[in-house]
């Protein structure tokens, strides 16, 4: 399963508004940069509190990517 994907899968069982999370994917050099989007009332599900799921997002989005021996940022955008 490619990594944008996987956070899109994630993210959208995490929020009310399902159909409004986007994720895009963009290269830069070495590395992927993954804009997630989601509803303004949903923002707080994705980051969690103190900031737990986002970091948990992130960390499985580098497990995934280092799998494929790559290196990928998960950017999450308001």
């Amino acid at each position: 399963m490619p990594v944008k994907d996987l956070i899109e899968y994630i993210a959208r069982n995490l929020v009310d508004s399902p159909d409004e999370v986007r994720v895009e994917e963009i290269p830069e050099g070495h590395e992927t940069v993954l804009e997630l989007r989601v509803a303004a009332a949903d923002l707080g599900k994705i980051i969690g509190r103190q900031g737990r799921t986002a970091r948990a997002l992130r960390t499985l989005l580098a497990a995934a990517a280092g799998r494929k021996h790559a290196h990928a940022v998960l950017e999450i955008v308001e």
